[in-house]
């Protein structure tokens, strides 16, 4: 996988069910040494070219909850997977998602991840603690490129004599979007420093997420406004990055979770 000689994917997400694991409906059946998985995952990124799928399934129907949730390690190759058409997407052509549909497909259960059933959901929530963060500094990243190509647009085009950067309306969005850009880095940066320090950091890296993702948002909704006409056809690029940003605040839990999270771990750390 460093190498780039495999490639993963990260089935958690089903039609019913997403950031509530009580709707998740693929089952993980207990056969001998092996466990049998049944069920379809949805917008599942890199799928059409994984040879890996880390695959959440409920191994006890008796659990609604998080707790009968277990990971697992699959090799793309067992017979019983299937795949869905690619999804036809708003942005982002150059990653592909589509289902993955389980029909019977034997995992051995040496692939149970911790060896030990029920640890799924909390195995899902470590990785996206640590996705989050990183979510939020690809939002920093394409940001800045974003406000880079805008602030040379507005230097470069000309109104009424002189460069459109010279308006003090360009200026004010050129200057919210620095100062919201520099306010996501900082954020990012001091989240990643507490998890370095091995600290639980489920509060900061929904706030990283939640902030980062809508100011990138904003960043790019500006990026347009400046580049007016120019920034509405596709041949500066502006209005591939206007849809491609969008999902930055859906996957990896949307903003609405995000701001559940921070204010159920307020409540909990002040009981």
């Amino acid at each position: 996988m460093a190498s780039g000689e495999l490639i993963s994917s990260f089935a958690l997400t089903e039609p019913e069910a997403g950031s509530d694991a009580a709707s998740l409906r693929t089952t993980a059946v207990r056969d001998g040494d092996h466990y049998v998985l049944d069920g379809t995952k949805r917008f599942i990124t890199n799928a059409p070219q994984a040879g890996l799928l880390t695959v959440m399934a409920r191994t006890d129907p008796a659990s609604k909850g998080a707790g009968g949730v277990s990971a697992f390690i699959v090799d793309t190759r067992s017979p019983g997977i299937s795949y869905g058409r690619i999804d036809r997407k708003m942005g982002q052509q150059g990653v592909h998602t589509c289902d993955v549909i389980f029909d019977g497909c034997r995992v051995p259960a040496a692939n149970l991840i911790g060896l030990k059933e029920g640890q799924g959901f909390k195995t899902a929530m470590k990785v996206l603690d640590k996705g989050r963060i990183h979510i939020a500094a690809v939002c920093v990243g394409v940001a800045q490129r974003i406000l880079d190509d805008a602030l040379r647009y507005a230097m470069e085009r000309r109104q009424f004599g002189r460069p459109i950067a010279e308006f003090e309306l360009v200026q004010a969005m050129l200057a919210d979007s620095r100062t919201e850009l520099y306010a996501a880095q900082c954020m990012v940066v001091d989240a990643a420093r507490r998890r370095d320090e091995g600290r639980n950091v489920s509060t900061e890296a929904s706030c990283c997420k939640l902030f980062a993702s809508e100011m990138c948002g904003r960043v790019a909704d500006r990026a347009v406004q400046i580049l007016g006409g120019a920034g509405y056809v596709a041949d500066h690029g502006i209005e591939r990055f206007y849809r491609d940003v969008r999902v930055f605040r859906l996957y990896e839990g949307t903003t609405q979770i995000q701001q559940i999270i921070i204010a159920r771990n307020m409540i909990r750390d002040a009981s």
